[in-house]
């Protein structure tokens, strides 16, 4: 994967220059697609960031190209490094994450931005999922969310720092094939807001963001049917996908000082598609859900 922003994001967009310059962000999930291009406009504004992942190679190649965006081509390979990757990290584990920061830390110093965003996802109805299959998501998305602001709260503390939880829209309502990952991000949001209330007098902000029908992400690709701009996207009140752009304007937002009194919220980006119901609602619901669980009944 090739970076998605370039230089044009600094001196094209709404935000100054280095707004993020002297900051440290920590992102699991940060060698994904939307994860990754959050990554791109905090390095792009001057943030430093390690980037955890479960794929060494992938999780390395990832900082290397992101570094490019703000490193000349000439610069020593010994030079400080912008991007830490930390590869073969599971969030299920809190010793790796645990041992993640702790390699953070003795890198860039501190940690003042937390990005939780490492997911699993995968379509399946309630009379198919496994309990193994519905733990699985669960443990990956709730608590690895939970795993990854433990291992960092002393940091976020001690830097009045700022957490940002990757979310979803599928427990605004009963999102056929979506129970586990409604469950999981229902959890998530939860999470947040008690965390917004427990860490907010310690000075710790604490939200979340709610993609919709993100376009060339690994889930929309995993996620939906090749009739989905057909059917689907009419159905969006803006007409269009969402872009990673999207989600990363949303964050420097979140993350920046213009965000100083906003915690315990959701930022729903996805152009108002919930309000009108997800392709699974719409064209999957009841007719392919009964013909998936028909072996089971």
């Amino acid at each position: 994967m090739v970076n998605t922003l370039d230089k044009s994001f600094v001196t094209g967009s709404s935000w100054k220059p280095d707004l993020f310059k002297g900051k440290v962000v920590f992102v699991t999930g940060g060698a994904g697609t939307i994860c990754r291009v959050q990554v791109e406009a905090m390095v792009l504004l001057g943030c430093k960031a390690a980037i955890l992942g479960r794929e060494e190679k992938k999780t390395i190649d990832a900082a290397k190209e992101i570094e490019s965006l703000v490193r000349s081509p000439t610069e020593n390979d010994d030079a400080d490094p912008i991007v830490l990757p930390l590869g073969n990290i599971d969030v299920r584990n809190f010793d790796q994450l645990k041992n993640a920061v702790k390699k953070t830390v003795d890198t860039f110093g501190h940690i003042d931005y937390l990005i939780a965003g490492a997911a699993g996802n995968f379509i399946c109805d309630f009379m198919n999922l496994s309990p193994n299959a519905f733990k699985s998501v669960i443990d990956i998305d709730l608590l690895g969310s939970f795993n990854t602001v433990k291992a960092c709260a002393s940091q976020l503390i001690k830097n009045k720092g700022s957490v940002l939880f990757v979310s979803a829209t599928f427990h605004y309502y009963g999102v056929p094939f979506q129970l586990h990952v409604g469950a999981a991000k229902a959890g998530i949001d939860a999470l947040s807001n008690n965390l917004a209330v427990e860490l907010g007098p310690l000075g710790v902000r604490s939200n979340c963001i709610a993609p919709g029908a993100i376009g060339q992400t690994e889930g929309f690709k995993r996620l939906t049917g090749t009739d989905f701009e057909e059917k689907s996207l009419n159905k969006i009140p803006l007409q269009r996908l969402g872009t990673t752009r999207d989600i990363a304007e949303a964050t420097v937002f979140l993350f920046s000082p213009a965000a100083s009194y906003i915690s315990g919220s959701v930022m729903v980006v996805d152009g108002g598609m919930w309000h009108t119901g997800t392709y699974f609602s719409n064209n999957l619901y009841p007719e392919k859900l009964l013909k998936s669980m028909q072996s089971k009944l």
